[in-house]
């Protein structure tokens, strides 16, 4: 897992500009803190940091391979997780390695295959190549976008980065932001390829971006396809645990300490009930990590989205896995302080507005990183098997908008409703999510003799894993990347995803709750309270302290009256919202939350607001 940074210029020897690529290297260090190295040849540069995972002596990159025709260079970020199969085809082919590591064997690949390595590779991954022998450069991104990946186009090249603050280093390229960037702010509609940022956009999972002296192609080699799914529930209970459990040992290998993030929810307690299973059997004992908060288990309040607190359920699974546990807890003023927010917006280049949600998580891998360098997770196991309540919400089933916004306008209400009342004019959001979702669902295959609800659950299940998932594994790569720890996601293995999305609701929900196929196939490793619980989200603080800290963060911002924040929010609503007397739950926070992070990014980023 690493960080990645380069750029092509036709119209220049880029070897003089060791600044300008020093510069956008040095933005990715908190993603390698183990080494950093760059490369030059005429009009490509290429930056890379490094964390080692595999291989740690032989695993340097920029990545190089002289051929008669030119040189093949290669920053790589990520994990192949096939590599041994890829290693043994590549040798009889003719190929011989000097490292043990997967990167040689993905730019090996390349060498053999070209940009088609993509196809053969199973992993995590974002990976740029400059081919000497044509003089283009080849980017490619993993099929769900687990790996961030953001261009630049040039008029004579362009600029790419693991995240945007390495292209925001280069002197071509300045911090604006516009209406459609503050659109996509606001409404979480994750639009393929938009990076809020102007001129920037991000490489769209499961593509391929080759730029050259004509200019720049995309190429799709991954779409999430309908197909016909013959398997009887059985068969398809049978294969999802066999794809489970291979998937899980392709993610355990490292040569660095492993561990699981715990949560008591069905999904990170299967993954670490396999995990602790395989480990055992090779004589290891699997960490596993779970976050809490001071108080929450003993004075935890059921609500709507969660009905239980998560430590009794985390502490079951521990035991019943014998895994070597330890729960993570965060009091209300590490959850309030300044500098963790400036923290995670340095880390999302944005003011993502997930508030003590993403604060939680940073310190939660803070904590982890000073134990473990890879830890495997339950993300999108809830798009994977339809988990979340809108999947069984017949009026989130029946709107005409992303499902999930219809749930989200429920729980936690619109915290668009901090900004001016002309800015929110202008930006018309309504309009703009409408747009979104019209484009999202068109093209979404029907099987044939698929009845309406079958297909109005795929194309919900379709929405989730092309949209909401990856608003959520850019969240986590952020959250992670930022302290140097590697997360895998082991449920969006591109085998799995596939197999689940094409079984029909009815085989994915056929005892009438959520996961069933996930509940069902994992149960002999589960604890009984584990396999009966109902959903619950991540967990967020219900301490009063924490929206207290806020208020009076906010109050000191209103004390500022010039600053630039107030160019987007409603000086009298935040003032109203510092002066609440009561900020009982997650959904009365938000506006404060979404205020001071704008506030912070405005302080970091200075972007130029480009608003008329």
């Amino acid at each position: 897992m690493c960080g990645i940074t380069g750029w092509v210029s036709f119209d220049r020897d880029l070897t003089t500009e060791t600044r300008a690529l020093d510069a956008m290297t040095e933005t990715m260090a908190c993603r390698g803190p183990d080494d950093r190295g760059t490369w030059s040849e005429g009009p490509a540069a290429l930056g890379h940091r490094r964390l080692a995972i595999i291989d740690l002596p032989g695993g340097r990159q920029p990545m190089t391979v002289r051929t008669p025709h030119g040189t093949v260079a290669m920053v790589y970020s990520g994990e192949a997780y096939n590599f041994t199969e890829l290693r043994r085809e590549l040798t009889d082919r003719g190929h011989e390695f000097t490292t043990d590591s997967d990167t040689e064997v993905v730019l090996r690949g390349y060498v053999e295959w070209g940009d088609t390595v993509a196809e053969r590779l199973n992993g995590m991954y974002a990976f740029a190549v400059w081919d000497g022998r044509h003089d283009k450069l080849v980017m490619i991104r993993d099929r769900m976008g687990i790996k961030p990946f953001y261009l630049y186009p040039t008029p004579d090249g362009v600029l790419f980065g693991s995240e945007p603050k390495a292209i925001l280093a280069n002197p071509l390229v300045r911090p604006r932001v516009g209406l459609d960037g503050l659109r996509e702010l606001f409404t979480m509609v994750k639009t393929p390829g938009h990076a809020v940022w102007e001129g920037m956009r991000e490489v769209e999972p499961g593509t391929v971006v080759t730029v050259d002296r004509h200019g720049l192609r995309t190429r799709a080699y991954w779409r999430l396809e309908t197909r016909p799914h013959p398997d009887d529930r059985d068969t398809t209970v049978a294969t999802v645990r066999e794809l489970l459990d291979d998937i899980v040992r392709r993610q355990l290998v490292a040569d660095v300490p492993r561990c699981t993030l715990l949560s008591g929810g069905l999904d990170s307690s299967a993954m670490t009930a396999l995990a602790a299973r395989q480990l055992a059997a090779q004589g290891e004992k699997v960490r596993s990590f779970a976050v809490d908060f001071v108080g929450q288990t003993e004075n935890f309040v059921a609500d709507e989205l969660r009905g239980t607190p998560d430590t009794p359920f985390v502490h079951d699974v521990a035991r019943l896995a014998r895994t070597d546990h330890q729960d993570i807890v965060l009091d209300a003023g590490s959850l309030a302080d300044p500098a963790v927010r400036e923290r995670v917006i340095r880390a999302r280049d944005l003011p993502a507005g997930f508030g003590d949600m993403d604060a939680s998580l940073l310190l939660l891998f803070r904590a982890v990183r000073d134990q473990s360098t890879v830890a495997l997770s339950g993300e999108s196991a809830d798009e994977v098997f339809g988990g979340y309540l809108q999947f069984f919400d017949e009026g989130a089933r029946t709107a005409d908008t992303f499902p999930w916004l219809f749930q989200f306008a429920r729980h936690f209400g619109d915290d668009s409703d901090v900004l001016r009342a002309d800015l929110a004019k202008s930006l018309d959001l309504e309009t703009y999510v409408a747009d979104s979702y019209h484009s999202a669902v068109t093209g979404i295959q029907r099987l044939n003799g698929e009845s309406d609800f079958e297909f109005r659950m795929r194309r919900m299940s379709h929405l989730h894993l092309t949209r909401f998932v990856r608003a959520l594994l850019d969240r986590k790569d952020r959250m992670s990347m930022a302290v140097g720890l590697e997360v895998r996601v082991p449920f969006c293995d591109h085998r799995l995803v596939e197999y689940v999305y094409n079984a029909p609701w009815a085989l994915k929900s056929f005892d009438g709750r959520e996961k069933t196929l996930l509940r069902e196939a994992t149960r002999d490793v589960l604890p009984q309270s584990v396999y009966d619980r109902v959903k619950s989200p991540y967990p967020s603080t219900q301490d009063p302290a924490y929206g207290k800290a806020l208020q009076e963060q906010v109050k000191d911002l209103l004390a500022r009256p010039g600053h630039r924040v107030f160019d987007l929010v409603d000086h009298e609503k935040a003032q109203r919202a510092a002066n609440r007397p009561e900020l009982t739950n997650q959904a009365a926070r938000r506006g404060l939350e979404r205020t001071l992070d704008l506030a912070q990014w405005i302080d970091l980023y200075a972007p130029e607001l480009t608003l008329a």
